[in-house]
């Protein structure tokens, strides 16, 4: 089976990614952002409770905080939400008015950040442990976006691992299929190691991790920030 370092060591620009999965009860998420510019370098991941937000670390080297500036995990209902852009807001405010996941990223699109059009990658973690995972890209063809979801049932040691880019580029390749299986194992500091270690050093921004009980909905987190030496 695929490990965190055969799906990411040696690949210089994965982009942003989400990870999700089991391990002995608890609901595992994981979410990383990397960067090549000045200004997408200049962020920082920060925890306010049950929420991540993600900051510049200075202010004075801010050229434009448009994309870059979003949270990237919430507690909504019951159910954790992890994505790449501002569609977090767009997905709890679905839930929290009665509708669903997907209908909440029908009325969403990939970024409009041309020539890469990044796709936005979404995943939703049910108190069951029960999780589906969506992109939106850019069509092949045209500028139609393309909406794939996938659903997966709770599975001890196993996760499933997304990004926007299959690596580096210009433009930047979009991920191609569906989200990655891959075994997971231990704590979350643990598992923040090998992720960080996998991400290319130069690129890596930050990455938070988080386990929630399933039984009782505490978490765990950890998180690493290059801005702050990490």
């Amino acid at each position: 089976m695929n490990t965190i370092s055969s799906l990411l060591k040696g690949n210089p620009y994965p982009g942003r990614g989400i990870l999700v999965g089991t391990i002995r009860e608890r609901a595992v998420i994981a979410y990383f952002l990397m960067g090549r510019s000045e200004n997408s370098r200049n962020r920082v991941f920060r925890e306010e409770g049950d929420t991540l937000r993600i900051d510049l670390c200075d202010d004075g080297k801010a050229t434009s905080t448009k994309l870059i500036l979003y949270t990237p995990v919430r507690v909504c209902n019951g159910s954790i939400i992890v994505t790449n852009g501002d569609q977090t807001e767009t997905i709890c405010e679905s839930l929290l008015g009665g509708h669903s996941f997907q209908y909440a990223l029908s009325t969403r699109g990939y970024e409009p950040d041309a020539p890469n059009y990044t796709p936005r990658i979404s995943a939703m973690v049910l108190p069951t442990g029960r999780y589906t995972i969506g992109m939106l890209r850019k069509s092949s063809r045209s500028v139609d976006c393309v909406r794939k979801y996938w659903s997966y049932d709770a599975q001890e040691g196993i996760g499933r691992l997304i990004h926007t880019y299959e690596s580096d580029g210009d433009p930047l390749p979009t991920f191609v299929g569906e989200p990655r299986e891959l075994a997971l194992s231990g704590e979350p500091e643990e598992l923040a190691s090998e992720l960080w270690s996998a991400l290319d050093a130069d690129n890596r921004i930050s990455l938070y991790v988080r386990y929630t009980d399933l039984a009782n909905g505490r978490f765990e987190s950890a998180m690493r920030n290059k801005q702050f030496g990490d």
